[in-house]
């Protein structure tokens, strides 16, 4: 698991993906079975050989579940150290440069902060800087802060919803807060952390829960979109007009 890890690093994937492969790779797979009774048939391993593999393949397939979730609770770790994440990717990948968490003494004001820069997140970005309106970005992933950079795109790499990052972002002075990622733990925390920086700060959600949604709602979120639902929604619309 700790070669598989620095390997995937080595390669410049983030560290959440090096845990997701390094746990993968964990357990012995069935395949070894095939191996070892070949092994055995073609004389080029005893018995007791065999007998071993299979022995730490069947134990190795059991604790599985348990070092996934060790896994899954050291990437929480690390997401609340970003500074840590930040030095392993770092190492792991020579020829990228440090993407440090803090920004430039001189930041926007009155700007958007977007959380998350997949396909929602990236959308978003390109609409308020087509019309020319500021936009910090806030995501976890360093090729894409490294990036959007070069691009000349204010961005932040780290967890938002760890102390710190959204201070990066200048939260503080900040007209919106748009959160593009579906994950709702994260997203309750981020809005706590924003609104302790900024408590008149406005907010726009993106879920994929129904109750999410209507929790957010009542909390004074300005709007929680249900993506699935705004889909649904302009797909019945133009049924209704193709309908008369």
């Amino acid at each position: 698991s700790l070669v598989a890890f620095g390997i995937v690093l080595a390669f410049g994937y983030p560290v959440s993906t090096a845990l997701t492969v390094s746990g993968s790779l964990a357990q012995i797979g069935e395949f070894s079975f095939i191996l070892a009774g070949l092994g055995v048939a073609l004389g080029l391993l005893p018995e007791e050989g065999r007998d071993l593999i299979l022995a730490g393949a069947l134990l190795s397939i059991t604790l599985n579940p348990l070092v996934l979730a060790s896994f899954d609770r050291l990437g929480v770790w690390l997401r609340q150290h970003p500074h840590l994440t930040a030095w392993l990717e770092r190492q792991g990948s020579k020829e990228l440069s440090a993407l440090p968490v803090a920004g430039e003494e001189d930041g926007p004001v009155d700007h958007a902060v977007i959380v998350g820069y997949g396909r929602v997140g990236s959308v978003i970005s390109k609409g308020l800087k087509a019309e020319g309106l500021p936009v910090v970005v806030i995501d976890g992933d360093r090729h894409r802060i490294e990036d959007l950079r070069a691009r000349g795109v204010p961005a932040i790499y780290g967890d938002a919803s760890t102390p710190g990052v959204l201070e990066a972002a200048r939260i503080g002075r900040a007209r919106l807060l748009m959160i593009a990622t579906p994950e709702g733990y994260q997203t309750r925390r981020i809005i706590e952390l924003a609104r302790q920086l900024n408590p008149k700060i406005d907010t726009a959600v993106r879920t994929h829960s129904e109750s999410e949604a209507a929790y957010l709602e009542r909390q004074g979120v300005g709007v929680a979109i249900m993506g699935e639902r705004e889909l649904a929604f302009g797909l019945m619309e133009y049924a209704l007009h193709s309908l008369g």
